[in-house]
């Protein structure tokens, strides 16, 4: 019984151990999004974000004009800037359970998904 209980623990201290959150590094963070599309919800509003080698972003949402910005890692943040803005503003990036999400001190964690290569437009 006592053999029972140990490998119940281990089994279940396993499973917790793998379904904690990780804040990706840098290095991860741009291995991630360059040359990729983010497909989320933002607000409530479905968006689709490319994120080119070059340091350009295109952001794109439904029935609304594309907004095109830059981005860059700094430290372990996410950084974008788009016209009208004074300063970089930045996210840290979390894994939790094979799920991606957006992570900062002001907006509570954001699910997004990742499609390989540039796909603004839903297929």
């Amino acid at each position: 019984m006592i053999r029972f209980a140990c490998i119940c623990a281990l089994v279940i201290s396993a499973g917790a151990a793998h379904a904690q959150s990780v804040k990706l590094a840098g290095h991860e963070i741009n291995v991630l999004l360059s040359g990729n599309t983010v497909v989320g919800k933002w607000d409530g509003a479905s968006y689709r974000q490319y994120f080119d080698p070059d340091g350009s972003t295109i952001y794109a949402q439904e029935e609304a004009r594309s907004a095109r910005g830059e981005w860059r890692v700094e430290g372990e943040e996410y950084q974008s800037l788009w016209a009208g803005d004074a300063a970089w503003e930045g996210w840290f990036v979390m894994e939790y359970a094979g799920a991606w999400y957006w992570v900062s001190k002001t907006t509570p964690p954001t699910p997004f998904e990742v499609v390989a290569g540039k796909h603004l437009i839903a297929e």
